[in-house]
């Protein structure tokens, strides 16, 4: 009987590399430079790299400021070139220094994926954040309480979770707080305007559905959709909101012919 066990859990574990052997994911960073990706900051053109925040540092992606003096609301974004419906994207990322002066509290150890978005193209100059569902990515404060990471926000958006429409702007996913420089994986599946699943350290933190545009959202004014309009695709984003963070391993599946 042990013997059974033992060689149905080798074949259980030999299966499950070889499916995820012949899963092709794609890496959408070559930890080399910026190429596939497009930068735009709030207050500046798109393709301009404001004070270049944005750059590669030993094979990561990072988000610096140590060409700032001060922070005066230069939002964020580089965004991946293809658009994407049905997929999985992970990756890992940490939180790293201290946050530039004259950043707000909030924007403490938070970044995030922004996904669905619109084109940097399409943005204005003064646009803070794409109109996009974000997958909200927290580090802990060390003040003791809990800061979960995984949230989901909704720049222009809203959701349906837990069967109640939602327009509460960000919502909490179960995660543990995670302190410190630590790198965190975080998960995303996505498929289309049907279901969005996010990961964190590969236990499922956050479920919902049926993202809508909030075409009346005055906080976004560029945005190309209208008000209740289905969000079922769009491009991939990773910000830039005050606080040093870097990323590495950004892999993507293609789930469009599942």
């Amino acid at each position: 009987m042990i013997r059974n066990l033992i060689l149905t859990a080798a074949l259980s574990s030999s299966m499950a590399l070889t499916a995820q052997a012949d899963e092709n994911w794609i890496s959408l960073f070559n930890g080399e430079n910026l190429d596939g990706w497009t930068v735009k900051f709030s207050g500046s053109k798109v393709g301009e790299n404001y004070k270049n925040t944005f750059r590669v540092e030993d094979g990561k992606l990072v988000a610096s400021y140590d060409e700032y003096d001060e922070f005066n609301g230069e939002y964020g974004h580089i965004f991946y070139k293809e658009k994407y419906s049905h997929y999985k994207i992970k990756l890992e990322y940490r939180f790293v220094g201290e946050q530039i002066k004259g950043a707000p509290n909030w924007a403490k150890r938070n970044n995030g994926i922004m996904f669905h978005t619109q084109s940097p193209e399409s943005m204005e100059i003064d646009h803070g954040w794409p109109v996009s569902l974000e997958f909200q990515l927290l580090g802990g404060l060390n003040d003791g309480k809990e800061r979960h990471t995984g949230n989901v926000c909704t720049p222009g958006t809203h959701i349906t979770i837990h069967g109640k429409f939602e327009k509460e702007h960000c919502l909490d996913s179960t995660s543990k707080t995670y302190h410190g420089d630590q790198w965190v994986t975080a998960e995303l599946e996505v498929k289309g305007d049907e279901y969005i699943r996010q990961y964190i350290n590969g236990e499922l933190v956050l479920e919902y559905f049926k993202p809508v545009a909030d075409g009346n959202d005055g906080e976004q004014p560029a945005h190309p959709m209208k008000d209740g309009m289905p969000v079922t695709e769009g491009y991939i984003a990773l910000q830039a909101e005050s606080h040093p963070t870097e990323f590495r391993n950004i892999m993507l599946l293609d789930l469009s012919s599942d």
